[in-house]
């Protein structure tokens, strides 16, 4: 009895392909909890893509991916003077995001990133006079911008790559390799059509592994079910049933990462104010599970376990049996699967 991820293999795979196809030269992303399927997958789907090189988050997973994945490594949090060293090999290569960055690193491959209108970190274009010099140390393996997923301001994604490769060129820095996130296929070729002499290598992570919706699918198996009367006092705050129904335990709790979420930023009239509805809802303790049961997302009995959670399932709703699995709509970035399934 389980939370299962089930793959869609053949079709998951396909959508890699196809997205292989729209980005030649792609870098794979593989951070944090590899996008829910784990370090060693996405590893072993990166090879079988055949890429030269592998984005990781950090040097500490840098350290553990180097034997799960045989090319380059690109870490992609910037390098700070002071961090603790992490003894990795050669084929690593460094971001780094400033001056102090790119001189603290003598003789290593290194990625300089330039301050996007991200505004999170990046070389700025009053260093790009010092950095000429500064590059002669290391072994420079070419720049990246990391953009913004949305522009609500209308600004065009391509301009701002322009405005760095025309910057980067006046102050005379070698322009062979530009690293770029979040840009459409069609943007990519339009500056691989301007500039080349420039390759352009998009980075990937979210629209790569999670870009086919339906081509995976998490689902809790039923542990018990435990009918109920109105009133009757259940868990452990005894809380009172609202009405006649079944108490569910379903594999899938707070060490599953189920319960959990991660801020969204709200646009419109119509999320905002759902996200007020539910805000509410929780003060009365009434909080909207991931699970589904019977075509609805089932609330939650009470706050999720470390390795279940308990449900509630009104009278009026099919009994659910202990076997049966439930859908679980879960974010896949913050969520641990007690076992995959290929299907």
């Amino acid at each position: 009895m389980a939370l299962t991820l089930y793959v869609d293999t053949a079709r998951w795979r396909a959508h890699h392909k196809q997205i292989l196809d729209q980005f030649p030269g792609m870098v794979p992303v593989c951070k944090g909890n590899g996008y829910g399927f784990g370090h060693e997958r996405l590893c072993e789907e990166a090879t079988r893509l055949g890429t030269d090189i592998l984005a990781v988050g950090t040097t500490y997973e840098a350290a553990t991916i180097k034997d799960l994945f045989g090319g380059d490594l690109l870490v992609l949090t910037p390098f700070r003077r002071g961090e603790e060293p992490v003894p990795l090999p050669d084929r690593v290569i460094r971001s780094v995001s400033s001056l102090d960055g790119v001189r603290g690193l003598v003789g290593a491959r290194v990625v300089i990133e330039c301050m996007s209108s991200m505004r999170r970190h990046g070389i700025s274009e009053q260093d790009l006079g010092q950095l000429a010099a500064a590059i002669e140390d290391v072994r420079l393996e070419g720049f990246a911008l990391h953009l913004p997923l949305d522009r609500p301001d209308g600004s065009d994604p391509v301009e701002e790559v322009i405005g760095w490769m025309d910057r980067l060129r006046a102050a005379h820095l070698p322009l062979h390799t530009m690293f770029v996130s979040h840009l459409r296929s069609e943007d990519l070729a339009r500056l691989q059509a301007q500039f080349p002499q420039t390759r352009f290598r998009a980075r990937i992570g979210t629209r790569l592994w999670l870009g086919d919706h339906d081509a995976t699918a998490y689902r809790g198996s039923v542990l018990d079910v435990t009918r109920v009367a109105k009133g009757d006092r259940f868990g452990y705050r005894q809380q009172k049933a609202a009405s006649d129904g079944w108490l569910v335990v379903v594999a899938g709790g707070t060490s599953h990462g189920v319960g959990l979420e991660a801020p969204k930023a709200l646009h419109g009239v119509m999320p905002r104010a759902k996200g007020v509805a539910r805000a509410g809802l929780a003060t009365v303790n009434r909080n909207l599970s991931p699970f589904v049961w019977a075509g609805k997302q089932r609330w939650f009995a009470e706050p999720p376990h470390m390795q279940v959670s308990i449900l509630f399932v009104p009278s009026d709703a099919p009994e659910p049996k202990v076997g049966d699995e439930l859908v679980a709509h879960l974010r896949h970035t913050t969520t641990q699967f007690d076992r995959l399934l290929d299907a």
